[in-house]
């Protein structure tokens, strides 16, 4: 079994000031579990900095919610992947909420993920199909051209930081998850396309479920055997339940 990741994306939430303080409620909280797990908190842009601060020392990680692909250029209001590296190790991309409400468009996700690689940050890559595209039965169809369009041109070397998380569009935010059994057929079929792009270094990419994790769901997800952790939204705000679901998947890891 590999290592279990959970992400917290904060989304856009929280002043500076609640972030940090949120923080330091997470590091008396989660630190304890760290050991077992490997925890990433997601907060905005403006918190990564002062957030560097106050997790100095601590094992819980910091990631960026977004990155553009270009080292530097004329992109108002973009943040670079060589701007974000020294700074917090992983960036999520491709998040359903990118691609819906921005448009982005799987061209840029595989921009994007070229970029993270070059400058040694470690992708979290998010996939996922909507309502629509669930009730039609496309959820195959939508999650491998997804997926194969973003790794496109990749290299072997890709899959030594390389995390995909699959958040099913019509569960996020919903309250509505996946049932572990439907969220652990897909994410199979996600690692056998991992193993199709990488031979035998897929089998260190961990793929997490992403899509109203909750402390009530979390075990019973955890205990899947394709789930390796998950990709937390609002319950990553709540200190109770994002401790819960980090000591969920922290239960199902191989002793230390």
């Amino acid at each position: 079994m590999l290592r279990p990741l959970v992400a917290g994306n904060w989304k856009m939430h929280l002043t500076v000031e609640e972030g940090l303080q949120l923080l330091q409620v997470y590091r008396a909280r989660l630190e304890p579990l760290a050991a077992r797990v490997d925890i990433v908190v997601l907060p905005p842009a403006v918190t990564l900095w002062p957030a560097a601060a106050v997790l100095r020392g601590s094992p819980i990680q910091l990631g960026a919610q977004n990155t553009g692909w270009e080292d530097e250029g004329p992109f108002t209001g973009e943040i670079s992947p060589g701007m974000l590296a020294g700074w917090c190790p992983y960036v999520l991309i491709g998040h359903s909420e990118r691609r819906q409400l921005f448009h982005e468009p799987d061209q840029w996700i595989n921009l994007k993920l070229r970029a993270a690689v070059r400058h040694g940050l470690k992708p979290i890559l998010a996939v996922g199909e909507t309502l629509e595209e669930h009730d039609a039965g496309q959820t195959d169809r939508v999650v491998t051209g997804q997926v194969t369009a973003a790794l496109d041109g990749s290299h072997r070397d890709w899959a030594e930081s390389l995390s995909v998380a699959y958040e099913p569009v019509w569960a996020i935010g919903t309250g509505r998850a996946a049932t572990p059994e439907y969220a652990n057929g897909v994410m199979a079929r996600i690692r056998r396309l991992l193993r199709e792009e990488f031979a035998s270094a897929a089998a260190g990419i961990r793929v997490l479920y992403g899509g109203s994790v909750t402390a009530e769901n979390a075990a019973d997800l955890m205990a899947q055997p394709e789930i390796d952790g998950a990709l937390v939204g609002g319950a990553s705000l709540k200190p109770d339940a994002f401790t819960a679901i980090v000591a969920a998947a922290a239960a199902t890891a191989s002793p230390v």
